[in-house]
């Protein structure tokens, strides 16, 4: 593996802890990376070898029966804040069939007639993956708290059956990993302008995140609530600084490799006569 240059680990720096204030997070800070920019692009092309090798190892475990373990990113953001960038630039690197990416949108009229967690449950990683949500069940109790789309106490119930469904996927060996990427409205503000200004961006571009800007502090305080109700020991959140794109790829990338060091995964055994093959294939 090859050698890191961060000041302390990002799993700690990043991580949310009891008396956490999102407000006192810079959102241009470069927490625990001592370089800029061509610094930090150079540790994260360096880094994307170890998450392949990693991501591989955990894959060929599970097929091969040797591991029930399975890794979890939960990205959660105000839109333009980068999530794509993530999926992209650090997820996108490894071997694709070792990965499943779900980006959840507006529930379904199928999907609202279930509990909230349903279309979730359908989408959890197997066995030696990499699992990956953009957006998730978090946005039922941010967008469903700010736009009053559920009443106060669903809300709160909601808290408390995210923590026990968290709680059984840990028990079960997936590693939960939240980020919410935090921008500032300065920031997503000169982002938006970009997509409108740029034909190949337009496409990206959704009026509705103009109305959406409009209820920022809204959103910040129901983030807050959720770091508050379901940062845990199990499923903690970590808030990564999102302003400089470089540092967030960065950052996750090594939210990513402290998960899958953790379960250290190794290259399964052959299950057959290794140089009884060799001597077999040399024959033919």
């Amino acid at each position: 593996m090859a050698k890191r240059t961060w000041k302390a680990e990002a799993s700690e720096l990043l991580r949310v802890h009891e008396g956490f204030s999102l407000a006192g997070v810079d959102p241009g800070s470069t927490p625990g990376f001592p370089g800029g920019k061509g610094e930090g692009e150079k540790a994260l092309r360096q880094g994307l070898a170890d998450l392949g090798e990693l991501q591989e190892r955990l894959y060929a475990e599970s097929r091969s029966g040797v591991t029930t373990d399975s890794v979890l990113l939960v990205l959660q953001a105000m839109d333009s804040a980068g999530k794509g960038g993530i999926v992209r630039h650090v997820v996108g690197a490894v071997d694709p069939q070792g990965v499943s990416i779900t980006g959840f949108k507006k529930p379904t009229r199928e999907e609202l007639a279930h509990d909230f967690l349903w279309r979730i449950e359908k989408r959890l990683p197997e066995h030696g993956v990499i699992g990956v949500f953009d957006r998730s069940h978090y946005e039922d109790v941010l967008i469903g708290r700010v736009r009053s789309l559920a009443s106060d106490d669903e809300i709160e119930r909601r808290y408390g059956a995210i923590n026990d469904f968290e709680e059984r996927l840990a028990e079960t060996g997936t590693r939960i990993v939240k980020v919410m990427l935090h921008i500032s409205p300065e920031e997503q503000k000169e982002r938006l302008m970009e997509r409108l200004e740029r034909p190949d961006k337009h496409w990206k571009y959704n009026p509705g995140d103009v109305d959406e800007r409009m209820l920022w502090d809204d959103y910040m305080a129901a983030y807050q609530t959720v770091f508050d109700r379901t940062s845990t020991s199990h499923a903690p959140w970590f808030v990564v600084p999102a302003n400089a794109k470089w540092y967030a790829r960065l950052a996750v990338q090594e939210l990513l490799l402290a998960a899958l060091e953790d379960i250290d995964p190794q290259w399964p055994p052959a299950d057959f006569d290794v140089e009884a093959e060799k001597q077999r294939l040399a024959a033919t």
